[in-house]
């Protein structure tokens, strides 16, 4: 939706291009008049060095550097609509192999002449969203086979979940019980998931990377307990892992943890390609410990070089490369007050309070990806350290203690710019 613009935001004023183009450029209209090429570049550059710095931008955990060979090969390929397997083969078996080696990577119980049950999405959103419709419609199946109403199924997850888990139980009816967090623990407890567990729930979701603190849930201890719950009530409730961070972390930094398909109860695993998988946005990636655990009614069977080819889509004590930090006395300023600062140097960090039963905690926090050099984590420090200083020596903003309500409005406010400022986002 477009807001209420003056007349004289109607058109794009041209700086260099007016060489080329003599009137301005309508804003949100087709031209009557074609401009030449290299004007129509000049004047989308030019706005677009209005955007952040990718590279500065540590509130992402998005992929913003790639080899030079991988840009080559992308630009090689950008014009091949790989959906369309009938026409580039090759495409699809290059995702299917990925698939293979990612299921492998996570210990899917693959024999050596079988092919791994997976898919590559738009990014860990659709793959989410794929998978909990499985966890959805195996449970439909397994309660009318049992002769039992399957209307009101749910999904047990933490509050530290991202939001497209929101999403997914609100767009597909699935009531979402979500595991309230405390302070110093801002992950899923999964005694607490568990006890909130019902012969409704079509799935336990847990977290490799929390989007907060970066933190890694504890996937073992939650399959064990649900375990001795299924054993005990007959109702089978499966995990999904949601790795969309710490799916390309876990598995060499910390091979010997389990959270992955040598877990029992764990049955779909989604990660992110663009985050740690160190490609450009966007790509995701879903797979399933075997093929029982995709509903054959959700795959569309289409004629592929003559042979059937199946298709799905829709188009913590360890942690992830993440720092979220907060400070000791915020009687005087707030880490609102810092991001906002940092800003002028070009940093974007988000600051933020935890979720439910955690409100009162705000952090900042920085993703640390491939391309955030040492110089740039001592440059980041040093403008943090100027930004306190400078902060220290104005008169406090704070001459009384805040209530909730003017908390709420702060960060109200605060949250308000920076969906002003923001284009887009993969998650």
């Amino acid at each position: 939706m477009l807001a209420a613009t003056n007349p004289t935001e109607e058109h794009v004023h041209s700086t260099f291009a007016s060489r080329y183009v003599r009137a301005p450029v309508p804003r949100f209209k087709m031209p009557e008049k074609s401009i030449p090429k290299d004007a129509a570049y000049q004047v989308i550059h030019d706005e677009l060095m209005l955007d952040g710095n990718p590279r500065l931008n540590l509130a992402s955990f998005v992929t913003t550097w790639m080899e030079p060979e991988c840009d080559k090969l992308m630009m090689a390929a950008i014009n091949k609509n790989y959906v369309d397997m009938d026409e580039y083969p090759v495409t699809t078996e290059l995702q299917n192999r990925c698939v293979n080696m990612i299921a492998n990577l996570f210990h899917a119980p693959v024999g050596e002449e079988e092919t791994a049950v997976g898919v590559g999405t738009v990014g860990s959103s659709e793959a989410i969203m794929l998978a909990g419709l499985a966890f959805k419609r195996r449970w439909q199946h397994k309660r009318k086979t049992e002769g039992k109403p399957t209307d009101n199924p749910n999904i047990v997850t933490g509050a530290n979940v991202q939001v497209c888990w929101e999403k997914f139980a609100r767009y597909f009816e699935v009531e979402l019980k979500e595991v309230k967090l405390k302070e110093g623990y801002y992950v899923m407890d999964p005694e607490q998931a568990v006890e909130l567990v019902d012969e409704n729930t079509i799935c336990v979701a847990a977290i490799l990377g929390s989007t907060l603190t970066g933190e890694f849930e504890d996937v073992k201890t939650l399959n064990d307990l649900l375990m001795k719950k299924n054993e005990e009530t007959g109702w089978g409730t499966p995990i999904h892992v949601d790795a969309a961070s710490g799916g390309f972390i876990a598995p060499f930094l910390y091979p010997d943890l389990e959270w992955d398909f040598r877990l029992p109860l764990v049955k779909s695993i989604n990660v992110s390609g663009h985050k740690y998988g160190l490609v450009y946005a966007g790509v995701g990636w879903v797979v399933w410990r075997n093929k029982e655990d995709l509903p054959d009614d959700l795959v569309f069977h289409i004629n592929y070089l003559g042979s059937d080819q199946p298709t799905f889509t829709l188009n913590f004590s360890k942690g992830v490369p993440l720092v979220a930090f907060s400070l000791k006395d915020s009687s005087k300023h707030t880490v609102f007050e810092i991001a906002e600062n940092l800003r002028r140097f070009g940093w974007i960090l988000p600051a933020y309070t935890m979720p439910a039963n955690a409100q009162h905690v705000a952090v900042l926090r920085a993703v640390i990806r491939e391309d955030f050099s040492h110089g740039l984590a001592k440059r980041l420090v040093a403008h943090i350290e100027q930004v306190l200083k400078e902060m220290d020596g104005l008169p406090s903003r704070l001459q009384h203690k805040k209530t909730e309500r003017e908390t709420q409005e702060e960060v109200f406010r605060y949250w308000k710019r920076l969906v002003d400022r923001k284009r887009a986002g993969v998650c």
